[in-house]
């Protein structure tokens, strides 16, 4: 079985095991934002979701440097202005801040080594991505 095979099986264990803990309480922790934040902020989310989604398609047909462009532009350290995001973080706990400084940090890492042309070092790095999104999402929510 080859690497990228390897890979994929685990993470599709890791969404089973994500989803088979949908009968317990909710034990995130509710931030408390105002409801204009809460549009902006999930707005923001969205939008990376759709990211991610053409990341994926784009190391599927190898297009690496397009993905690194398009990583660093909209999830990387330089995309953080275009967020808004400094306004929005005084409002989260201190875990949500560090996931999400982990995530745009992931995110330039990623676009780094896309730029290098290897696939499975590349769906490596953005795995580290949609872990701080996963983490952030399991520990804390809006509504």
């Amino acid at each position: 079985m080859n690497k990228l095979m390897q890979y994929l099986i685990i993470s599709a264990a890791v969404l089973v095991m994500a989803t088979s803990a949908q009968g317990e309480p909710d034990q995130r922790v509710r931030l408390n934002l105002p409801a204009q934040m809460q549009v902006h902020m999930l707005g923001n989310m969205r939008q990376h979701l759709v990211v991610i989604d053409q990341l994926l398609g784009m190391l599927a047909r190898e297009e690496f440097d397009k993905a690194a462009d398009l990583a660093e532009a909209e999830l990387g350290m330089s995309s953080l202005d275009k967020h808004g995001a400094s306004h929005i973080t005084s409002y989260y706990p201190k875990q949500s801040r560090q996931f999400g400084s982990n995530m745009h940090m992931a995110a330039s890492r990623f676009s780094r080594i896309a730029s290098e042309g290897d696939a499975l070092a590349a769906y490596k790095a953005l795995g580290r991505i949609t872990q701080n999104c996963v983490g952030c999402h399991a520990t804390a929510k809006v509504r």
